[in-house]
């Protein structure tokens, strides 16, 4: 009896373990779903909706200008933010507020981006903090799910894969111990 619930038990274990490699493997080097906060990005992006990040175009095929991506924040680690790409290393761009009269010009250097809201008065970015390094890109924008009813469809399908493939492992780990 023991060996049978203790053998279940570690069979449970096992594939905890193996569909949480899974999981992270996925989102770390392929790509994760963000839901987006703040007026900064409107009318491309707005609150609530959820976007698609993918992991690979920043190792393969190099970020460009005009894409969508989400970083770290230079200020903040524990924040990603999401910015449109304005200027690649040895760009000039201009540095300046929209509001302001004389504009100014700086280089973006070698290893950084230049990053900026679709909505100039309401964000803050590159303008303010400077360029960003290229090593705190997360990944490039590729998908966004719009609207408020289909982000809750959305959020709801994946909970029920979650609870569909969690409820699965847990069936597959009792009959095979029995």
């Amino acid at each position: 009896m023991f060996r049978r619930v203790l053998g279940n038990t570690l069979g449970f274990v096992g594939y905890t373990v193996q569909y949480g490699c899974i999981a992270h493997c996925a989102f770390e080097y392929i790509g994760e779903f963000v839901v987006c906060s703040g007026p900064s990005m409107e009318p491309t992006i707005v609150n609530h909706d959820i976007i698609f990040s993918e992991r690979m175009s920043r190792h393969l095929c190099k970020i460009q200008k005009g894409d969508i991506v989400i970083a770290k924040s230079s200020f903040d680690p524990n924040m990603n933010i999401c910015k449109r790409v304005i200027g690649l290393e040895g760009d000039k761009v201009c540095t300046s507020s929209p509001s302001d009269v004389f504009k100014t010009h700086t280089y973006v250097p070698k290893g950084h981006v230049w990053l900026e809201g679709d909505n100039l008065r309401n964000s803050t970015d590159s303008r303010s903090y400077g360029p960003i390094p290229y090593a705190l890109i997360r990944g490039r924008v590729c998908l966004k799910v719009t609207g408020e009813e289909y982000c809750v469809c959305f959020i709801k399908y994946i909970k029920y894969l979650f609870f569909y493939t969690y409820r699965t492992v847990l069936i597959k780990s009792l009959i095979r111990g029995v």
